[in-house]
């Protein structure tokens, strides 16, 4: 075996310098284009385009020598780099296949797919047919050259299109989904007609076995990605979860599934990159994928690699030779015979197949004539494959810029004659009530469950249920629920389960029985796991001198790493559902968090959140005359809820505001509760680890021991970024929380 030998020395230095000039000049230019109002990868590829020969390295040589390759090894070097990013990518682009979406928007996703495939395809399969033979690689390969053309000009980015309508806050209305659910047809479709393309080219002949061939190979990936893929990817991603203790190992592990899955698609000769693709949308069907590895890929991916595969396009295109009037003339063709064939095409689709209105339909079409990054992927495939010349390659880069760069002004006229209908509306506010809210947006909650056997066995849990049911609105959460029970009572524990289970049945549930004698330790162990929310049901009865919900319970909402949520209630009847809540509140940041929760709960037309401050008389705290102290009691006071109901309303939630002067908070709180006959009362509060014991005031405690209704305690300390800051254990006199809220402020 020879020994293993690297590039040498000066090509090192080489590929250093490129990827710090074509990083450094790509971000710049991005952030420009972004404070125009363009997708940052216009200014990406600009960046490119400016280093390499159209401008910098055309006028000094010298300074191209050290961006250019100037040799088989440093092209190969920095075309490496480029891979990496552009399989990140295609990544990122499957995260945003939604299949659910395409399901719900079938029939019009479908017809406007149709159009905008079908059109734009058979224009460019023509144009490529009747191209001069000098913009051909091989005149032999022409009709292979006019599939690739066809399947180029049939494409449609989605990443530019959700970026679009993400700034016009269009995404999630009807129009916004039925436009990404096209573009992912459509996308899917192109990619799969490209794999077979690459494996008739990788032929060098277009025939009948050639292309069975790579039809075969095409069905034989689609199927084990869809069968052993999807295991392999929950199973990976749940081991790592549940068996890794590194801080990243969530994030490895996806690398890995994208360059092992890359490699399949590339032995089957489908590229590399269609394998990365692949993995994105199994990872996207994952309700237990972390959000912040997703964030972490995406700025991994937007951040570093793609601006250097888009920089590194730039550098191929040579916008001198476009300049030629022949070559500008079939540039513009080419542009021509894209935005007619999508935007007709797509119009057509959803006129003619999908009964769309005119306006409607001429968004779709707008809004899919965006080519962006996958067009330029799919370009550079072609010029890797030598498929395409370099004048075609500059072409199709440019009409992909073009088409980005036409949308967002196009797409605001369309987009401003449609009207917005009243389950749109319930949407967005749905969405506006998630937005900042780290425990109504959780999407892995993990709820422990104790084995009981008396009358309010599951009381708690059907609670929880019904919580968990309002927060997710549409969607689907992935609930684990645990029990921690000696040797001898698992298979009781894993049968309370499976009936604990059918509560949460809207929800992917998985069950886990650990066998241990501390089960604090067990639950804290499994919190750990990259949860959003930790939901525990509280024993009822006296809670004792020492401990507010029980020791267990206690120490776990003290140490949990995520926010927590305590609910204490009893047995209710069934199909109760939280739609009167009650939030006291006090106006500190507990509290506000308190009321977020009850937004994001009561934004339902059957609910209705009310806001209470109970003011306790205390001439003493703002001036001699006690009229004038009560006076500006009750202006601070019904300011605070004024503000919350502001918010509220704004979210499309009915809040009502309510300010009571009582001397005892508590019953105040009680009183309110039994006249609105409340369902839930919600309590917001602020208890870090360092705290002694979770002490929250006597009133509180009264407050659990005789409410008529379930009551629940968040806790948010972790979501705040006040919590950086270290605090001493709290003395108990210092705990006892301001009138009107149970929130400690330590």
């Amino acid at each position: 075996m020879e020994v293993f030998t690297g590039a040498s020395h000066h090509d090192i230095l080489h590929l250093v310098i490129q990827v710090a000039v074509l990083l450094a000049a790509a971000r710049l230019g991005g952030e420009i284009a972004q404070r125009i109002g363009q997708p940052s990868v216009v200014g990406e590829i600009g960046a490119g385009i400016v280093l390499g020969p159209s401008l910098l390295s055309g006028l000094f040589p010298a300074i191209g020598m050290w961006i250019i390759p100037q040799n088989e090894v440093q092209g190969y070097l920095l075309e490496l780099v480029a891979l990496i990013g552009v399989m990140f990518m295609l990544l990122i682009t499957g995260l945003e296949i939604d299949t659910g979406l395409i399901r719900r928007h079938a029939r019009t996703a479908l017809g406007t797919a149709a159009g905008g495939l079908v059109l734009p395809f058979s224009l460019g399969f023509a144009l490529g047919m009747l191209l001069p033979e000098d913009f051909l690689v091989d005149p032999q390969q022409r009709t292979i050259f006019a599939l690739f053309v066809g399947i180029a000009l049939a494409i449609s980015a989605i990443a530019v299109i959700a970026k679009v309508l993400i700034d016009l806050n269009m995404l999630r209305r009807d129009v916004g989904q039925v436009i990404m659910a096209s573009a992912m047809i459509d996308d899917i479709t192109a990619w799969t007609m490209l794999s077979i393309l690459v494996g008739v080219a990788a032929g060098g002949a277009l025939t009948v076995w050639g292309v069975l061939q790579s039809v075969l190979s095409v069905i034989a990936f689609v199927i084990l990605s869809a069968t052993f893929g999807r295991w392999l990817v929950q199973r990976s991603i749940a081991w790592a979860q549940d068996r890794l203790q590194s801080r990243d190992a969530v994030l490895s592990t996806i690398v890995v599934l994208t360059f092992a899955w890359g490699a399949l698609s590339q032995a089957l000769h489908l590229e590399a990159v269609i394998g990365a693709f692949a993995i994105g949308i199994l990872l996207g069907q994952m309700p237990t994928l972390p959000r912040d590895v997703i964030h972490t890929l995406e700025s991994v991916a937007l951040g570093i690699f793609a601006p250097i595969f888009f920089a590194v396009a730039g550098l191929k295109v040579n916008l001198l030779s476009l300049a030629e009037p022949r070559l500008f003339m079939f540039g513009m063709l080419f542009l021509a015979v894209a935005c007619i064939g999508k935007i007709v095409g797509a119009y057509a689709g959803a006129r003619v197949l999908s009964g769309s209105d005119h306006w409607t339909a001429m968004s779709f079409g707008v809004a899919l004539n965006a080519r962006g990054a996958v067009e330029i992927i799919i370009a550079s495939i072609g010029l890797s494959l030598g498929l395409l010349t370099q004048d075609v390659f500059s072409i199709i880069v440019v009409v992909a810029i073009v088409t980005s760069l036409m949308v967002p002004s196009l797409l605001r006229l369309t987009l401003a004659r449609i009207p917005i209908t009243a389950e749109e509306r319930e949407r967005l506010a749905h969405a506006e009530r998630l937005r900042g809210n780290p425990v109504a947006s959780a999407q892995r909650v993990l709820v422990p469950v104790r084995l009981r056997e008396d009358a309010h066995t599951g009381a708690a849990q059907a609670i929880e249920a019904a919580v968990l049911a309002r927060l997710a609105g549409e969607r689907k959460l992935n609930v684990t629920l645990l029990s921690v029970v000696p040797p001898d009572e698992k298979a009781q524990a894993t049968a309370f389960l499976d009936q604990i289970a059918q509560h949460f049945a809207q929800h992917q549930v998985q069950k886990k029985v650990v066998i241990g004698s501390r089960p604090e330790t067990a639950i804290l162990d499994e919190a750990s796991k990259t949860y959003d929310l930790l939901v525990m049901g509280a024993p009822e009865g006296g809670s004792g001198s020492n401990v507010l919900f029980g020791p267990l319970i206690d120490y776990v909402v003290r140490f949990a790493p995520c926010p927590a949520i305590v609910v204490r209630g009893q047995e209710l009847p069934q199909g109760w559902q939280p739609r009167r809540l009650l939030v006291p509140t006090n106006g500190s940041l507990a509290a506000r968090r308190a009321a977020q929760l009850g937004f994001a709960l009561g934004g339902y037309a059957d609910a209705n959140v009310t806001v209470l401050k109970v003011v306790v008389p205390d001439p003493m705290s703002y001036a001699q005359e006690p009229d004038a102290a009560e006076r500006e009691q009750l202006q601070i006071a019904q300011q605070v809820v004024s503000e919350l109901q502001g918010q509220g309303t704004s979210l499309g939630v009915r809040v009502d505001a309510d300010v009571v002067i009582a001397p005892d908070p508590v019953a105040a709180i009680l009183n309110t509760a039994r006249n609105i006959e409340a369902d839930l009362i919600i309590l917001g509060t602020k208890v870090r680890s360092g705290s002694e014991r979770l002490y929250l005031g006597s009133r509180v405690d009264r407050l659990l021991r005789h409410a008529h209704c379930p009551v629940m305690i968040i806790n948010t300390a972790l979501t705040d970024s006040a919590d950086a800051v270290q605090h001493a254990p709290v003395p108990v006199s210092a705990a006892e929380p301001v009138a009107g809220t149970p929130a400690v402020q330590p």
